[in-house]
């Protein structure tokens, strides 16, 4: 079951990049298309392809499945489907790491220093909702302070949207708070792989206890389980993945509650086994949901991030619903 599912996941991956290559405002004949895919094609056409719409495409996919796999590492950690990084704060704080450095002269820092300052509110953020989840029994009151997280994020970010300097930085600030992988470069990619890998590891190396910690804090013990190392693992890995998704593409929600909750029935509700799954689930969601932003017929281009929060948000408030009946 989960090798198919996976399989089937993988399929759907390169089918969706590869429409996203081949699909945009312009349109690009299949003969064309393909032409330009393997090489051999007009020169116009192959940079469309290759250095427009194929980064933006893998930029989509990499962002989702960071953000898959972290939602599913936080809810196994937190033992409830609604945890996120959007949802917790995470991705705010992330973005807000981001735009601090854009506002104060981001242009004349290194190129590295946006991803770092991403990846460091990310991490902020993680810490303070790991610590908040050791100290308090409620898991409501979890996900209020990670609310409160991202509206005390969202309201500094705001914030500085209102002091931009000029248009240019208000521009940039507008990427990051509404999240967007239009004109992203395999450059941008490269700038954040290693932090994402980084992640990735700690988070595959999280999933035997996350599986074991879904029997209970007292279970996962007796089965020789370290919960604090656990916690660090799943902190660091979703701060990391989500740090690096949004140093590519700015802040993203909704995604890592949609992806694991779609795979979940599929792997038996097992958090080890959620994880791949949930990340490439998200990926294809958010290569899909480019596709539509590009395709809508919209004045402005839509952002990225918005369009995820119309999707997510009515499914988050459906699971809300669904567990609140339940119990």
């Amino acid at each position: 079951m989960i090798s198919r599912l996976n399989f089937l996941l993988c399929l759907a991956t390169v089918i969706s990049i590869a429409a996203a290559a081949a699909i945009g405002s312009t349109t690009m004949p299949a003969g064309r298309f393909f032409a330009a895919l393997f090489g051999v094609g007009e020169t116009g056409d192959m940079i469309v392809v290759w250095e427009i719409r194929a980064p933006r495409a893998l930029a989509a996919f990499i962002v989702g499945a960071a953000l898959g796999a972290s939602g599913a590492a936080l809810q196994g950690l937190l033992r409830n489907p609604l945890a996120e990084p959007g949802v917790l704060g995470v991705s705010a704080s992330a973005a807000l790491g981001a735009s601090l450095v854009l506002f104060y002269g981001g242009a004349m820092m290194p190129d590295v220093a946006v991803p770092i300052a991403a990846i460091a509110g990310a991490l902020a953020a993680t810490a303070l909702l790991t610590f908040a989840a050791i100290r308090v029994g409620s898991v409501v009151t979890l996900i209020l302070i990670g609310v409160g997280i991202s509206s005390f994020a969202g309201a500094i970010a705001a914030l500085l949207l209102n002091l931009a300097p000029n248009p240019f930085s208000l521009a940039d600030l507008l990427n990051w708070t509404l999240g967007t992988v239009a004109n992203r470069s395999f450059d941008d990619i490269a700038l954040a792989a290693p932090f994402l890998v980084a992640g990735f590891v700690f988070l595959g190396l999280s999933a035997r206890p996350l599986s074991a910690l879904g029997l209970g804090e007292e279970t996962a013990l007796s089965l020789g389980v370290d919960l604090k190392r656990t916690r660090i693992f799943v902190v660091l890995g979703a701060g990391l993945a989500t740090g690096a998704a949004v140093a590519i593409a700015g802040a993203i929600g909704f995604v890592g509650i949609v992806a694991p909750h779609l795979v979940r029935p599929f792997v038996r509700y097992d958090p080890a086994r959620t994880l791949v799954p949930a990340a490439i689930a998200g990926g294809v969601i958010l290569v899909l949901a480019d596709i539509g932003v590009r395709l809508l017929p919209t004045p402005a281009e839509l952002r990225l991030g918005v369009v995820a929060a119309l999707i997510g948000a009515p499914i988050f408030v459906w699971i809300a619903a669904r567990r609140s009946g339940a119990t």
